[in-house]
């Protein structure tokens, strides 16, 4: 255990935490709705500290990430554990064990500088927390990322994009990318993931306002938020913060306790890329489906291919530094080491 970060001590033995936009106010003995932060006799503690449930080498791709270090690998960790309880979770068996099982906090013993070793070893230019919320594990994410910094790898956060505003500030000048999850409607956050729309568009704002890169993904679920109405909205949202940044609309598939739904269907897909440069967005992408011609990276000025995709593969990269090589266009995105 670690002592949290970001909690103030209220009367009696109540603690409030203000790690991320929930904002609870946790009783002695109790935990919060992440499931992995317990207030101990007026302390409140991380219960997943360096207990890492999920180690792999990743293609930046994978995340989603586009626009940063193409073709580049990335240590992709998480622990158990995650302040939202989405009913479509693909990652429902370590996001959801804590607050499903009542066993130990299950995971392997890591130090922050075994992360940062493990991903000089193994050649990655980043690492990745990744798989489950890394709000959640803040206090190891933030000490991991410390130590990367100074090694000259970065740091990627893949997000749900309920960190409260202080945790983002903190982290912010340690972090180079940040993919964040913008899902739908208020209503489609209430009823599928427990949690409110507005704090996350702030996050993606102030995200960007601190300099981090940012990508935003939406799985399109049928029935949920596939309407017209729905991803003009997102779209025209993400092109308000700023038009260059990347939107990956996925393809949903039937899973965890929501499998009365089908797969998205290809064409509702293509239907939210053309919602998405109507709203004015420079780069949308098509995820979940390899081999479509939604995965490649165009020059919005010219709209020559740049980079070339097929699933997490790079196929061909034309850009020369960060300009497209036919009309000598900038084009948004971390490029280079």
């Amino acid at each position: 255990m670690k002592e949290a970060m970001f909690y103030e001590k209220q009367k009696e033995t109540e603690v409030a935490c203000h790690l991320c936009a929930h904002n609870c106010r946790i009783k002695e003995g109790q935990r919060g709705i992440c499931a992995v932060r317990e207030n101990q006799k007026g302390t409140l503690y991380s219960l997943v500290y360096g207990k890492v449930i999920s180690m792999n080498s990743d293609p930046i791709e994978k995340k989603p990430l586009f626009h940063f270090l193409p073709g580049s690998t990335s240590l992709s960790i998480a622990t158990a554990g995650c302040n939202f309880r989405c009913k479509h979770c693909q990652n429902y068996e370590i996001s959801q064990f804590p607050r499903e099982r009542k066993f130990q906090i299950p995971g392997t013993d890591m130090q922050p500088e075994e992360i940062v070793n493990a991903a000089y070893e193994t050649g990655c230019e980043s690492i990745s927390y990744t798989y489950t919320e890394p709000t959640i594990f803040f206090e190891f994410a933030y000490d991991c990322a410390l130590r990367a910094h100074t090694k000259g790898i970065r740091n990627v956060f893949v997000s749900n994009g309920y960190t409260g505003a202080d945790a983002a500030k903190s982290i912010a000048p340690y972090l180079a990318a940040n993919n964040i999850d913008l899902k739908g409607s208020d209503k489609l956050y209430k009823e599928l993931c427990g949690a409110k729309l507005n704090p996350v568009k702030e996050t993606i704002k102030l995200m960007k306002e601190l300099g981090v890169w940012v990508e935003v993904t939406t799985l399109v679920i049928p029935d949920y938020n596939d309407s017209d109405q729905d991803l003009t909205e997102i779209a025209s949202f993400i092109a308000s913060v700023d038009p260059s940044i990347p939107w990956h609309v996925s393809q949903f598939y039937p899973t965890y306790k929501v499998l009365d739904k089908p797969r998205t269907p290809i064409e509702t897909l293509k239907k939210a890329m053309d919602f998405g440069y109507s709203a004015g967005l420079q780069y949308v992408y098509v995820g979940n489906v390899p081999g479509e011609s939604g995965e490649h990276t165009y020059c919005p000025g010219c709209r020559d291919v740049l980079v070339r995709r097929i699933g997490y593969r790079i196929l061909e990269n034309r850009l020369e530094g960060n300009r497209c090589p036919t009309c000598s266009r900038v084009i948004a995105g971390v490029w280079t080491l």
